[in-house]
C-alpha cells in the first residue's frame, strides 16, 4: 500500500514537471508566432481545432464505460470551463503578449498560484491553517515561489555566463522586436491580469466539475469544443481577411501543430489529471518552475544570457516548493473531505478505501 502511494506521488511530480516543460515551449513558439505575423484570432482557432481532433477519438474509445450521463447543468459547466480556461485564458494571454513582452508576461503569470490559493480559500477547497506548521508552510512556500520567479524575471544582476551573443536581450530589446506595433503597457498589463485571473479561476472551478464528471479526456474534449466555438464566433467578427487563415510556411505549421498538440491537447489533459490527483493549489504552485525552464530554454535555443538573479530566484523557488510539499504532506485530514481530494492525503484515505484513481489517461 505504501509503495503504491509513493509511486502515485512520483507520477504526479513527473507529470507536473512535464506540464511546465510544455508551457515553457509554448512561450517560445507564441513569441515566434507573433513575430511572423500569425493572427491572434486564427492562432487559437487552429490550436483548439487540432486539440479537439486529437483528443476526441481517444475520449470516445477509452472512456465508453466511464462517462456519466450528460445533463444540461454539466454542459453549462463545460461551457464556462471553456470560457475561462480557453477563450479568456488564451485570448488575454495573446493580447498581453502583443502589447508588452514575453518576459513581462512570464513574470505576471507567476501570480497565478497566489490568485488560485485565494480563490480556493474563498471557496473552501483549501485550508490555510496558519496557526499550524503545515498551514504556515503552504502560505510561506507559495509566497517564496512567486517571489523567486519574480526575481528571475525582474532582476538580472551580473551575468553568470560570459557569452558573446548578438541575440536580443532584456525587456526593452524584446519589445523592440515588434517595431510595427504601438506598445501599450497599461493595456497589456490589464490583459495579462485577465489572463492570470481566468487561469486561476479555471484551475479552481475545474476541481468540483471533475468530481461530478471524472471522464477526464471527454471533459477535455468538451472544453476544447466549446472553446473552439467561442473563438470561431469571435473570428467571425474580428478576422475577415481570408489570407490570415492560410498557413504560409513550415515554421507557421510547426507553431500551430505545437500549440494544438502539445499546448492544448496534452497540456489540458495532463493538467486535468494533475488537478484531480493533487488539488488546484498544489498544481498552481508549480507554475514558477516554468520561469526557470523558459530561462534555460532561451539560453540553449535562443542564446540568451543567464544572470545571477536567476540563481537567486531558483533558490527561492526550490525553497518555496519544498515548504509547500512539506505542508501538503503533513496536512492533517479534515473532518469533511476536500472537493479536490488531493493525492497527498491518499496515504491516510487508503486506510479506509482503495478507490483512489490510478494512472494518467
Amino acid at each position: 500500500m505504501m509503495d503504491s502511494v509513493v509511486t502515485e506521488k512520483v507520477k504526479l511530480l513527473v507529470a507536473l514537471l512535464t506540464l511546465q516543460f510544455c508551457f515553457a515551449g509554448f512561450h517560445i513558439v507564441s513569441r515566434l508566432a507573433l513575430n511572423i505575423g500569425v493572427s491572434q484570432v486564427v492562432y487559437p482557432v487552429y490550436r483548439n481545432l487540432i486539440a479537439l481532433l486529437l483528443l476526441s477519438p481517444f475520449a470516445y474509445l477509452l472512456e465508453k464505460n466511464q462517462r456519466p450521463p450528460l445533463t444540461v447543468s454539466l454542459l453549462v459547466q463545460f461551457f464556462l470551463l471553456a470560457l475561462l480556461g480557453i477563450t479568456a485564458n488564451q485570448g488575454f494571454y495573446l493580447l498581453g503578449l502583443y502589447y508588452t513582452s514575453p518576459t513581462f508576461a512570464s513574470a505576471l503569470q507567476n501570480s497565478v498560484p497566489a490568485i488560485t490559493f485565494v480563490l480556493a480559500l474563498a471557496l473552501r477547497l483549501e485550508e490555510a491553517n496558519i496557526p499550524r506548521r503545515d498551514g504556515l508552510a503552504k502560505v510561506v512556500g507559495t509566497i517564496a515561489s512567486v517571489g523567486g520567479a519574480t526575481v528571475i524575471t525582474l532582476y538580472k544582476g551580473p551575468p553568470l555566463l560570459h557569452l558573446k551573443m548578438d541575440h536580443i536581450q532584456g525587456d526593452t530589446s524584446e519589445v523592440d522586436q515588434f517595431p510595427t506595433k504601438v506598445q501599450n503597457w497599461t493595456w497589456g498589463c490589464i490583459c495579462l491580469l485577465g489572463h492570470c485571473l481566468s487561469w486561476a479561476g479555471w484551475i479552481v472551478f475545474q476541481a468540483p466539475v471533475v468530481k461530478k464528471y471524472p471522464a477526464k479526456l471527454t471533459l477535455t474534449s468538451f472544453t476544447c469544443f466549446f472553446g473552439l466555438i467561442q473563438f470561431m464566433i469571435i473570428a467571425a467578427f474580428a478576422e475577415n481577411d481570408l489570407e490570415k487563415w492560410k498557413i504560409q510556411s513550415l515554421e507557421e505549421l510547426f507553431i500551430i501543430l505545437y500549440a494544438g498538440i502539445v499546448a492544448s491537447g496534452i497540456v489540458i489533459s495532463l493538467q486535468t489529471w494533475c488537478i484531480q490527483k493533487g488539488g488546484p493549489v498544489f498544481v498552481a504552485v508549480f507554475q514558477p518552475v516554468q520561469t526557470i525552464l523558459v530561462a534555460v530554454m532561451a539560453a540553449l535555443i535562443l542564446g540568451d544570457q543567464l544572470y545571477s538573479g536567476g540563481l537567486i530566484g531558483t533558490v527561492l523557488i526550490v525553497l518555496g516548493l519544498y515548504l509547500v510539499l512539506w505542508g501538503k504532506t503533513n496536512e492533517k485530514k479534515v473532518t469533511e473531505p476536500s472537493l479536490t481530494n488531493p493525492l497527498l492525503k491518499a496515504e491516510e484515505e487508503n486506510k479506509e478505501t482503495d478507490a483512489a484513481p490510478k494512472g494518467i489517461p
